[in-house]
């Protein structure tokens, strides 16, 4: 039998509650799952890739999981699953406008592949509204982060904020 080797792609810029959840419910459903941590300039990270991964590397020893690892990448999403064996790409959707995003993204995947299958994962509705985008805005505000993140990763985002400099008067 053919093992299930999952790819959960991302910049994890931070890794939060959510990120954790689909972790945990993604490494079910295969043999291994390869956490990919990627860049992504777009994006304008708080953290250098070095420091995500690092991150994403401490959150899944919390989490116990045998069956997961941790990689960096920088490239095509297909050209990295078939250099990892994957067969599956495991994606996490919170809204509708996700879906729309990642839909298009998986009827591209499965044009450079389609030997490799999408598989979306509906993040728990407790943490639907959770994006890393979100959690560095409130932080840059001022504002409390510890429900969307883990007590270290919260720690490092406000220790990254009290270096650049939070946003706002009030």
């Amino acid at each position: 039998m053919t093992q299930r080797i999952g790819i959960y792609p991302g910049t994890f810029d931070p890794i939060t509650l959510g990120h954790a959840d689909i972790i945990r419910r993604g490494a079910k459903l295969v043999d291994k799952l390869i956490i990919g941590v990627t860049t992504n300039p777009s994006k304008n990270p708080m953290f250098t890739n070095e420091e995500r991964f690092a991150m994403v590397e401490r959150e899944v020893e919390t989490l116990g999981i045998e069956n997961v690892e941790v990689v960096g990448f920088n490239a095509l999403l297909v050209k990295f699953a078939q250099k990892q064996n994957a067969n599956v790409i495991i994606r996490g959707l919170r809204a509708v406008a996700d879906f729309e995003y990642e839909y298009q993204m998986a009827g591209m995947n499965q044009q450079l592949d389609d030997e490799i299958e999408t598989v979306f994962l509906m993040a728990d509705v407790s943490l639907q509204p959770i994006a890393s985008k979100l959690v560095k805005e409130i932080a840059l505000y001022g504002g409390d982060i510890a429900p969307f993140v883990s007590a270290p990763v919260r720690n490092e985002v406000n220790d990254r904020v009290a270096e650049i400099g939070r946003k706002g008067d009030f």
